[in-house]
């Protein structure tokens, strides 16, 4: 019997992640070495010092390297994390910041300029709501990959605390998707956009069918190419893993999920967004990534639009789950 081909998986766990991480779906032919981490550092490893065979990527960061034509990865359809995030927009209420246009001529902080959820945000504000987001001065806390952007782009690190700096309001906003905890302490005049934001991340998805991509697997490109057959045999055991969490949803003989009124969740959900609502599969996802691309370009991210299948390995393209 051949040995099994030894490599690291750097991903965060989840319901759709966990039955790869914990063995129950094997990778055929594979020997995981299962990393769990948080986004941040993983992203970070994989993007500057290429350190796992396969990770959990962000997807700004894939479409900013591979338009360029220096991505260390190549992805896989699989989106382990997708999140709605009107929530992720916190302002000042004393700035007189009623709506997102509102927004225009503002300072506004972000982690990173490339954070797939700033990504997001400033492609729902210029399409949605129309705002020159040019016009918008933005203030990072520092970004994982060097980014070039041409001229007319108001894009700076901030050079300190993005919380510190909302909280005493040397920022009129914050894109982010963790809640800053002068808000959570509501320590400050900091409120959201939305507060009611599910109404809006409903209605913003009947408007575009989009439940919007955060992250993708990944393979690095050398691994890839030594190992061609191995993107798709990813792709089918997460698809599985997936298909596994979805199906625990249903379970209410015993609840598998810390939730009371998990069943009445997921109808609900259903009702919203019909009965699959996180598709894996190129074919299935294209339209929301090529949405992404073309956002990218918007922002100054990507210097030329890219097709939507150079992100993803040749073997993955036409592969459905």
């Amino acid at each position: 019997m051949s040995a099994r081909l030894a490599l690291t998986l750097a991903c965060t766990a989840s319901d759709r992640t966990r039955p790869v991480l914990d063995g129950r779906v094997p990778v055929p032919g594979v020997e995981l070495n299962a990393l769990v981490g948080e986004p941040e550092d993983i992203f970070r490893r994989a993007l500057r010092d290429r350190a796992f065979d396969v990770a959990e990527l962000s997807m700004g960061s894939h479409i900013v390297t591979t338009a360029r034509g220096d991505a260390p990865y190549v992805g896989v359809p699989v989106f382990p994390s997708r999140a709605f995030r009107h929530s992720a927009i916190y302002i000042r209420t004393d700035r007189g910041i009623r709506t997102a246009a509102g927004l225009a001529g503002r300072t506004v902080g972000l982690p990173e300029y490339q954070q797939t959820a700033a990504l997001w945000v400033r492609g729902i504000l210029r399409e949605q709501h129309g705002v020159d987001t040019r016009r918008i001065a933005w203030r990072t806390g520092g970004e994982r990959v060097a980014i070039a952007l041409p001229e007319g782009f108001d894009v700076r690190p901030l050079g300190e605390d993005l919380d510190a700096a909302l909280s005493a309001g040397r920022l009129d906003a914050l894109i982010a998707p963790r809640p800053p905890e002068c808000f959570a302490r509501r320590s400050a005049p900091v409120d959201r956009l939305y507060p009611d934001y599910r109404a809006e991340e409903v209605a913003w998805h009947r408007a575009t069918g989009f439940f919007p991509i955060m992250h993708c697997l990944a393979v690095r490109r050398d691994v890839a190419d030594r190992h061609p057959w191995l993107p798709l045999e990813l792709f089918r055991a997460f698809a599985e893993a997936r298909a596994l969490a979805l199906a625990e949803l249903r379970l209410v003989n015993v609840l598998r999920v810390s939730l009371p009124w998990i069943a009445a969740a997921y109808e609900e959900q259903a009702a919203v967004m019909g009965g699959d609502p996180w598709p894996y599969g190129f074919a299935r996802n294209r339209e929301e990534v090529a949405a992404m691309v073309r956002y990218a370009v918007a922002d100054g991210l990507a210097a030329r639009p890219i097709p939507p299948e150079a992100l993803f390995h040749p073997s993955t393209l036409h592969e459905t789950a």
